[in-house]
């Protein structure tokens, strides 16, 4: 990929290269990132959990003020989350959203809508999409036919940049969340970077059979859901052709470039408005992308290309900067990191922990084991169960995949199988280390229970 900016911030700054977020879906996870807590204790598993508090709250209460622009994926989507500004910008494949205490059809707009709307143009979804005489093959890959600015990523973008240009410095510190919708599907990148990459010649997946043949149940039902029904604007077949597979990288990759362009333009406003002497940038993921690989798209699994994140801390005149930390970390981690380095309190039971002595060039040796979550609440994943949950514990060297109630999983040496493609669940010869870790996810969980006890009355509810 084409991301100058992106590479700025890795050159210069501090990148942690085995960060794993602690839920394979968009709101879970940001739970966690702004709560420090894993799923099971915040309790939000799914897209539709309730959540607003946050450990911005505190930063607001110790001074800062705190503006968020962008998606954030609160439920409900306008809770105030600890920020006195929110210019709130959500997915955008979507108008409906399930919104507690009120119906489920409920229409939202958001900023991105009324600007649309303002302008007269119509917005690029599904509806507008499934209209295309090639839908069905596109693999959710769609050029952006409306002007380049009113691309939500674009918006996003701009009206941070405008927020930092237009507003007067502030005589308190700024903390400002800017989220970027993309490259969320549908894949949908303005013309100019489309071509671009249309032209390259890309890594595609290479899946086997045996790979496809040895996936648990409710990965195999994951793949035919997604076969039947247009998630997203993605209908994604079985067996894509390759240029399929072609285009909806490529379109993938050019909004990643489409996102560092903005990226760039963040870091120019920082400076040109004097931010950057005392500013730190952070920049990271919610979760990854399946993109083909292991023949699944969008998330919901815990393959390494949908756990593992970028998480890049930007500080060069703080932190010496080109340096890679390859010990494991949390997504989640970046939030007490926040607090450490705003010299706000860090609450006693918080799971997540901070990295600020690895950015400061002290020991650190990362985490022993990172843990992933994700309630199998779709009905196509359960595969006829009354429940389900999928959690994932990983090492330097081994990843084990746990099915609540479930004789199968997955079992992965990291170090023989990096691309996790020989499952070794039912290799006897793996037995001992798959107890070892069965037994490091009972002793997580009960660890977690005790430390959490109080965690309601440190964030102020859930």
């Amino acid at each position: 990929m084409e991301t100058p900016n992106l590479d700025r911030l890795v050159e210069e700054g501090v990148t942690f290269t085995d960060c794993h977020i602690t839920a394979p879906l968009c709101v879970p996870s940001r739970a966690s990132l702004f709560t420090g807590y894993y799923p099971h204790t915040t309790g939000v598993y799914s897209n539709q959990d309730s959540w607003q508090h946050t450990w911005v709250e505190s930063l607001s209460a110790n001074g800062y003020y705190s503006v968020n622009i962008g998606k954030m994926h609160t439920l409900p989507y306008e809770a105030p989350a600890g920020f006195h500004e929110r210019y709130v910008v959500e997915n955008k494949d979507r108008y409906l959203a399930d919104m507690p205490d009120l119906p489920s059809e409920r229409f939202y707009f958001d900023e991105w809508d009324k600007a649309l709307r303002a302008r007269g143009l119509v917005k690029q979804q599904r509806e507008f999409y499934r209209k295309w005489s090639d839908y069905e093959n596109r693999l959710g890959a769609y050029e952006w036919e409306l002007p380049e600015d009113s691309h939500p990523d674009m918006f996003v973008g701009d009206m941070a940049t405008w927020w930092l240009d237009v507003m007067p410095k502030l005589n308190r510190p700024l903390f400002m969340q800017v989220g970027f919708p993309g490259p969320h599907p549908p894949f949908d990148p303005i013309p100019r970077y489309a071509e671009q990459y249309l032209e390259k010649d890309l890594p595609l997946p290479e899946v086997s059979d045996s790979d496809l043949a040895n996936q648990p149940p409710p990965l195999r039902a994951k793949r035919e859901f997604y076969s039947e029904v247009d998630s997203d604007a993605i209908g994604y077949p079985l067996d894509p052709t390759e240029e399929q597979l072609h285009q909806m990288r490529a379109y993938y990759y050019a909004n990643v470039s489409m996102i560092d362009e903005k990226v760039g333009e963040i870091l120019d406003a920082l400076e040109a408005n004097g931010y950057t002497d005392d500013t730190i940038v952070i920049f990271a993921s919610d979760h990854g992308e399946g993109l083909g690989d292991h023949g699944h798209i969008q998330k919901l699994a815990m393959y390494d290309e949908i756990t593992r994140v970028p998480a890049i801390v930007w500080a060069p005149d703080r932190f010496g900067g080109g340096r890679r930390i390859e010990d494991l970390c949390q997504l989640m981690d970046l939030g007490p990191t926040v607090l450490d380095l705003a010299d706000v309190p860090i609450p006693e039971s918080m799971e997540a922990v901070s990295v600020v002595p690895a950015l400061e060039g002290d020991e650190w040796d990362g985490r022993e084991y990172v843990f992933t979550e994700q309630s199998l609440d779709l009905g196509f994943m359960r595969e006829g169960m009354d429940e389900g949950l999928m959690t994932m514990v990983r090492s330097d060297d081994w990843k084990l995949i746990h099915f609540l109630d479930e004789s199968y999983g997955q079992l992965f040496d990291l170090d023989e199988t990096p691309h996790e493609v020989n499952d070794r669940w039912d290799d006897p010869d793996a037995a001992e280390t798959k107890q070892e870790l069965l037994a490091v996810l009972r002793n997580w969980r009960i660890r977690s229970g005790y430390q959490t006890r109080n965690w309601t009355h440190e964030l102020g509810g859930s």
